[in-house]
């Protein structure tokens, strides 16, 4: 189904007609490589900073990449950060909604269930090397530029490449107290404010015992950890759009950058340096 999503926040974008294919539903058309029998299409969308296509799901499985830009997946309660270095693979019926976090190209594989060998059924992220990359861009060629026998032989190369990266997710909820979710919304628009739970009861008319069973109960997490996921969050997109460690860590209220990094690595699985390594270039 094709996604019906919202452009910074506010503007929908308008429905365009049905139509068949992995793409199915109702949406805007995106220039899509769907030849007759093969086994992966590619759909290209243009996405602008802060545009999202609202929740939707897709028959067949879905591998979201942004040659350009970052992207942002959420589905199953989590968040996705996606530079080009990544790739997010989405089972096939799974709701998700997908956004741009700068501008960015979202260029998507789809892959049919009944002729695809992976049967991963949970959101996978996947290194994008600089062949996996450029065997994307092969088969984002149009149909007249690209005959059956060599497509075929690139699509089953991109299914040998995939192979999933050892990573977590960052997520932090919004408790339901409203006490707790008014820090907690605060401490979105500066993530580096370093005041203590007994610090915001004080403003928000609490004990900072009831802010800690508030924000337990709420989120799941103790508010240390919920703070820190709060700033990992806060620092993918930064990280993503090429900043300095350094200049992240004190944006999102780390003393030192050799703190963030050891935070990263513990929240995420693999240091910054790793997980936004930079993209080998195209030719």
């Amino acid at each position: 189904m094709s996604p019906n999503g919202q452009k910074n926040g506010q503007e929908s974008r308008q429905p365009s007609g049905r139509r068949n294919g992995p793409l199915a539903g109702r949406g805007p058309l995106p220039h899509l490589v769907s030849p007759p029998g093969a086994a992966v299409a590619v759909a290209s969308f243009a996405l602008d900073d802060g545009e999202w296509f609202g929740r939707h799901e897709h028959a067949a499985h879905q591998l979201a990449w942004a040659p350009h830009g970052v992207l942002a997946v959420r589905a199953s309660g989590r968040t996705w950060v996606l530079p080009s270095t990544v790739a997010l693979w989405i089972p096939a019926g799974l709701p998700h909604s997908t956004g741009a976090t700068s501008s960015a190209l979202l260029r998507s594989l789809y892959f049919w269930p009944e002729r695809c060998p992976l049967s991963w059924d949970e959101p996978q992220v996947v290194p994008v090397s600089g062949l996996l990359r450029e065997l994307i861009n092969y088969l984002a060629q149009d149909t007249a530029s690209l005959t059956a026998e060599p497509r075929q032989r690139a699509e089953d190369v991109v299914l040998d490449l995939l192979r999933p990266v050892s990573v977590t997710t960052v997520r932090a909820p919004l408790p339901a107290d409203p006490r707790a979710r008014r820090i907690a919304e605060a401490l979105r628009t500066d993530p580096s404010d370093g005041r203590t739970l007994a610090e915001w009861g004080a403003v928000v008319g609490a004990s900072a015992r009831t802010l800690a069973r508030a924000f337990t109960a709420g989120t799941g997490m103790t508010f240390g950890q919920w703070r820190t996921q709060l700033r990992l969050q806060a620092a993918m997109p930064m990280l993503a759009a090429g900043a300095t460690v350094s200049a992240v860590a004190r944006r999102v209220g780390y003393g030192s950058p050799s703190a963030f990094v050891a935070a990263f690595r513990r929240g995420v699985g693999v240091p910054p340096g790793t997980y936004f390594a930079p993209a080998e270039p195209q030719p």
